[in-house]
């Protein structure tokens, strides 16, 4: 028989009845979302905590319970703060320390640091590779790390120029029926790139930054016969770059550059029969010395709970449905028009 799983047991200290009521949240809301993401049970009276689950598990819950604790001396905690601590405290970052040593990005609003050990990985990639590949779904902070790093080398004078770069490519809507000139009908494909800079440089300084040039954002297109030296390149939405786009982007890059290319090879909007230049690239290029790819998954989002639960649901629909959508004809396969009847040259018996 199996021996019993032993109470993993400890105490917080100093107990103070308000922080235990905003550690444990509104009907232990935020008690709940430990033991669901570690799977384990904790039960607690006051400040002694008992916990039951594997010890991986369990040891990771009272560190993060200890964190969060001491987060409560000058924070009010909700199930969106508990949940990005919850990405900071996976049971491998823990059980690997020595690989997952701290990373902190400068910026001029204050230091940002990866959350998880994924986001330690990549960080840590960049800062070591000229040229680096951050794949993975929506909300694992691909971009928003890839512009940090940008504006940390810009702040400790690595690199001259941050050159922030999308194509153009259309998700439904049609560039021809948006108002304004070229840059304005590009700028909402740019926003989510404005949007970071934004917040760690502020608006004015981002402003004149773009005003000197120090700072440019432009559409894929716009690359072909620039050579960029001094430079940290970041191609954002690279799984709607096509093969010949992928190929005229890296070969661009001069010396003293950093590039950071992200993607999420699920959310291609190319026209059928294009195959992504990103797909292309990993296939390429993947045991090539200095270059780095990081493939986020699903555990590593890091926006609302929901958006992680709705990456995996689609994850596995696609991995056990049959494909049902119409096939993409090859990109080099003719068009053919359907074949004609022979004409009859006069009357046919029945």
């Amino acid at each position: 028989m199996n021996a019993p799983i032993e109470p993993h047991r400890f105490i917080l200290e100093p107990c103070e009845a308000r922080r235990f009521a905003n550690l444990c949240g509104q009907f232990d809301a935020h008690l709940r979302l430990i033991e669901e993401r570690l799977t384990i049970v904790i039960r607690n009276r006051g400040n002694q905590f008992e916990l039951l689950g594997p010890q991986a598990q369990t040891d990771c819950a009272e560190h993060l319970l200890r964190r969060l604790y001491r987060e409560t001396k000058a924070t009010d905690l909700s199930p969106d703060l508990v949940h990005l601590f919850l990405q900071e405290s996976d049971v491998e970052e823990l059980l690997t320390p020595s690989i997952e040593a701290s990373v902190a990005l400068r910026t001029r609003k204050g230091l940002i640091r990866p959350r998880g050990a994924n986001q330690q990985r990549y960080v840590k990639a960049i800062l070591e590779h000229d040229i680096n590949f951050g794949v993975g779904p929506a909300g694992t902070g691909k971009t928003y790390l890839a512009v940090a790093c940008a504006v940390d080398a810009l702040e400790r004078e690595q690199v001259r120029h941050i050159l922030l770069v999308r194509p153009a490519v259309e998700a439904g809507e049609k560039l021809g029926f948006l108002p304004g000139d070229l840059a304005q009908k590009i700028d909402p494909y740019l926003r989510p790139l404005y949007d970071a800079l934004f917040e760690m440089l502020g608006v004015e300084q981002v402003a004149k930054l773009i005003e000197k040039q120090v700072i440019e954002v432009a559409p894929l297109a716009y690359m072909r016969g620039r050579t960029l030296s001094n430079s940290f390149i970041i191609l954002d939405e690279s799984q709607n770059t096509t093969l010949e786009q992928m190929k005229m982007f890296l070969t661009r890059i001069g010396f003293g550059s950093t590039a950071v290319i992200t993607g999420d090879i699920t959310q291609v909007d190319l026209p059928r029969g294009s195959k992504s230049g990103l797909s292309h690239v990993i296939e390429v290029l993947h045991d090539v010395p200095g270059i780095s790819f990081t493939h986020f998954l699903s555990q590593d989002v890091v926006r609302h709970p929901l958006v992680q639960r709705i990456v995996e649901a689609y994850e596995r629909f696609e991995q056990q449905a049959p494909d049902l959508s119409p096939k993409r004809p090859e990109a080099d396969a003719p068009l053919l028009p359907p074949a004609r009847r022979p004409r009859s040259e006069g009357p046919q018996d029945d």
